[in-house]
Formats: structure tokens, sequence, C-alpha cells
């Protein structure tokens, strides 16, 4: 199962709609969530404005555009490879009836650190029994 969404740089999504719309009803289990790409990040959080600006001033303060890191040399775009090598492309979600288990205020996030581009998340359910 995957699905494809398009972005712009600096774009942070919520994606877990999507990912819990390919799980069926009676599925149980765990779900991983990937992404085959070497500058995106993707994590479990919230997703509200103000830590959605936070995020990206993390990132900023972690692995900063243009602080003259040598893969610079080649495309402009270390800063988002060294983000994803720090946040992570993928996480994983149990399931139970169907439903993810996150927490109250947890939400399966993207952030685009190298957009615009047109992303693919594979999403793998483990188990899928009731």
């Amino acid at each position: 199962m995957e699905f494809e969404f398009s972005t712009r740089d600096g774009d942070v999504l919520d994606l877990t709609d999507r990912v819990q719309e390919l799980i069926p009803p009676d599925a149980s289990g765990l779900v991983s969530v990937f992404l085959p790409h070497a500058t995106g990040v993707l994590f479990l959080g919230e997703y509200e404005p103000g830590i959605n600006r936070d995020y990206r001033e993390l990132a900023e303060r972690l692995a900063p555009r243009g602080a003259g890191w040598s893969h610079d040399r080649i495309d402009s775009n270390a800063h988002a490879h060294l983000r994803s090598a720090i946040f992570g492309a993928g996480v994983v979600v149990p399931v139970r009836g169907g439903r993810l288990q996150l927490g109250t205020w947890q939400r399966i996030i993207f952030v685009e650190n190298d957009g615009p581009r047109k992303r693919r998340a594979i999403v793998t359910l483990i188990g899928g029994g009731k």
C-alpha cells in the first residue's frame, strides 16, 4: 500500500488520515510508514501551527541551510539530507481493531526540507489479522 503527495519547501503535513484510510477495518498488528526519500522527515508528534513552526526552527538550528556543508558543492541541499538523518524517514504504530493506536495528540507528521517535490509514502501492515 502506498500513496503520493505533493509538497513545497517548508511544508509540515499531517499524514495520519491518509495512513488510516489504508488500514482494513479488522486489522491488528503494526503499521510501518516509510518514505523512500533521502531529504524528507517523518515522525510522530503534535500537529498545531505553533509547534509546526517550532519543528522547522529546530531543524534549521540543527542543520542550517547554506552552512558550508560539503554536500552543498553538489546540489545545495545538504541541510535536507542531514535533517533526514537526524529525524528519520519512518515510523511504526500499533493498530488494533483497524485503528491507529496513537496518543491523544500524536499524529504522523511529514516535514519537507527540499521541495517542491512529489513524495511517496509506503505503508506496510505487519500482522494484519484480528
